[in-house]
């Protein structure tokens, strides 16, 4: 009697997976580029669809402006650049500075490259990621008297690179 209940579960199982599969559209002579059935449309409420496009029309809404001095003059960029290029003592500085610039970037990428090839390396290195960067926050941004004190840290190294202090 249990095996009949259990037959009787498992047909009845088995008619609910197959009724809930799409069905394959019939063999035609025309070849398919995809293996996946035509499946058909989802039917929704058109009150729905109509809720939804309000929503989406409200919140897709841009405000375009005609400021013309909002946007950038690629002449007056140029200009610009150009006179504080004019105005560089020591060009010859400036260049390798950049130049190196360039190297240390194109280096450093080849060397996290390198890391990233060796198997447990690089989710160590996110673990290190991620613990400096809980330290930061606990060190610096959590209590207001240590934003204070790295806002004057900042500010102390601006000084620094701009020559003033």
């Amino acid at each position: 009697m249990a095996t009949t209940v259990y037959a009787a579960a498992t047909s009845t199982s088995m008619a609910a997976t197959t009724a809930m599969l799409p069905r394959l559209p019939a063999r035609t002579t025309t070849a398919r580029c995809s293996a996946l059935p035509n499946l058909p449309a989802r039917s929704f409420s058109t009150s729905i669809k109509q809720v939804s496009e309000s929503k989406r029309s409200n919140l897709f809404q841009i405000k375009v402006s005609e400021d013309a001095s909002s946007a950038p003059d690629a002449n007056e960029l140029f200009n610009d650049l150009k006179e504080k290029w004019d105005a560089v003592e020591n060009k010859s500085t400036v260049i390798i500075y950049g130049g190196g610039g360039v190297v240390a970037i194109w280096l450093s990428s080849i060397l996290i490259g390198a890391i990233n090839s060796v198997p447990l390396l690089p989710k160590i290195m996110e673990l290190v990621g991620l613990g400096y960067t809980a330290w930061f926050v606990y060190r610096y941004l959590l209590f207001k008297s240590s934003r204070k004190e790295l806002a004057t840290d900042i500010e102390s190294i601006k000084k620094k690179i701009a020559g003033t202090e």
